[in-house]
């Protein structure tokens, strides 16, 4: 197992403590951002999709601000980058 592998499944079980996930996929992106600054500190580059009713009455700033709090301990040794998709049930056609 990679070491952003490893990592993926960290980032899943904090997720999920913060989170009543519907649905939940983390892609490891960082073979995309080969040679870029950021790559030199180790750092990962992540792709995030996270379903959770949490988010019905958020903005997306608030999503977003949700979801680093709960991977705030992985900033920024783990994660260099993350996209978010943060999404309702109702949203997502759940």
């Amino acid at each position: 197992m990679s070491i952003n592998e490893e990592r993926i499944k960290l980032f899943k079980t904090d997720l999920e403590q913060a989170f009543t996930a519907l649905q939940l996929s983390i892609e490891d992106e960082s073979h995309l951002h080969a040679g870029h600054a950021g790559a030199a500190s180790g750092g990962g580059h992540f792709r995030l999709r996270i379903v959770a009713p949490e988010f019905d009455s958020l903005s997306t700033v608030a999503r977003h601000r949700a979801v680093y709090a709960a991977l705030n301990r992985h900033i920024p040794k783990e994660i260099h980058a993350l996209t978010i998709s943060a999404l309702t049930p109702k949203e997502a056609g759940l």
